[in-house]
């Protein structure tokens, strides 16, 4: 029995056409489950009474089982939602005045295994369905107040950004993420800007040609250390594809992207990555890339050997960025005290044994760390 709530617009109207139905019958039923959150055939009145009952023989809307939810003293929320087999994947949705971004998880774990991230050294146990993804969005959705059942019209955005940089690696389940994607930036759905929806990669290259042809929006890298020596051994699949092809294939993406610019991310491990040097060699890879840099102070996590780097350190790495031009900015550690800041999503992993050898607040520029 297929989930719709999963199915992308496209693949909606092509269900409701082998189904002997008008197409303008899947755009109700994709207002309904996605604008108005509703996953009751029944509750949808402007669909014919056989129509529904139809739908309620042959087909489910079933979003991911919420197993908990945390709140942080900062106004954050960490959503645990059900993965099965004993597995469960985080979701953390970060306030701020202006805005709200959901950070949303693609995989129950990540075989990626970077150095410095607890949910890689969870292990990898399976990729998130379009159904599991998008789920993701719309439980947050109902936690959150969104509700028109309960007087709400529907067109108050809680959630007006959502960037894929949860549990896992989204390029590594492209298929699942376009289609999840698509219904994020559909106007019949959630209608969300291209530009306020992120897709975080370490950096697949055959997978961002992918996203770009098939559904750019905006890009983050995942980069960590400006050296191939470095960044083999903090970010593995580094040794598959390398910093000079990762710099041609961001130069590729923008021409596609909804924003002029490629968005950096930089976990700062002191000792490590965070020194002038490196900050000096990060100026020369990227200078014929247009970027920002969004530097992420260490979140530290039980058996982690690395640390966070001194506020003034950060502070000074920062100031050598911006004073070759380039836009810089800190992210400010947010709900660490439920686990939920970046690199410490682990959630509740089973199946440790496939890795292989070869991720939330929008931040402002040189904001307070706490």
């Amino acid at each position: 029995m297929p989930n719709l709530l999963g199915l992308a617009p496209d693949a909606l109207a092509a269900l409701f056409a082998d189904m002997g139905e008008k197409p303008f019958r899947a755009t109700q039923v994709l207002r309904w489950m996605h604008h108005f959150g509703v996953a009751d055939f029944a509750a949808m009145t402007d669909l014919a009474k056989p129509l529904r009952e139809k739908l309620k023989a042959t087909a489910e809307i079933t979003p991911p089982v919420l197993i908990s939810d945390q709140a942080s003293g900062d106004g954050t929320r960490k959503f645990l939602f059900a993965a099965g087999n004993g597995n469960a994947v985080e979701t953390v949705f970060i306030p701020e005045t202006e805005r709200g971004t959901l950070c949303v998880s693609t995989q129950a774990g990540c075989a990626l295994d970077c150095a410095f991230c607890a949910t890689g050294k969870q292990g990898f146990n399976r990729n998130l369905s379009a159904a599991e993804i998008i789920g993701q969005l719309w439980q947050a959705n109902k936690a959150l107040g969104r509700d028109p059942q309960n007087g709400n019209s529907g067109e108050a955005r809680v959630i007006s950004n959502v960037v894929l940089m949860g549990m896992g690696e989204p390029l590594a389940n492209l298929e699942n993420v376009i289609a999840a994607l698509r219904l994020m930036l559909d106007d019949n759905a959630y209608g969300l800007s291209r530009r306020r929806v992120t897709v975080s990669t370490s950096g697949i290259l055959p997978a961002m040609e992918v996203l770009a042809a098939a559904c750019p929006v905006a890009l983050a890298v995942s980069l960590h250390a400006p050296t191939d020596a470095l960044r083999d051994t903090l970010v593995p699949i580094n040794r598959k594809y390398p910093l000079a092809d990762l710099m041609a294939a961001c130069r590729r993406y923008l021409e596609s992207a909804p924003r002029d610019f490629i968005t950096f991310e930089y976990v700062l491990l002191e000792g490590v990555n965070d020194r002038p040097e490196d900050a000096r060699a990060l100026i020369a890879l990227v200078r014929t890339i247009p970027c920002k840099f969004n530097l992420i102070p260490f979140n530290p996590f039980p058996g982690s050997p690395y640390r966070r780097p001194a506020r003034e350190r950060i502070r000074r790495f920062a100031e050598t960025l911006l004073a070759a031009g380039i836009i810089t900015t800190i992210r400010k550690t947010r709900g660490d005290d439920i686990d939920a800041a970046c690199g410490q999503l682990a959630g509740q992993v089973r199946d440790k044994t496939r890795r292989v050898a070869e991720r939330q607040a929008v931040p402002i520029l040189l904001e307070e760390v706490s």
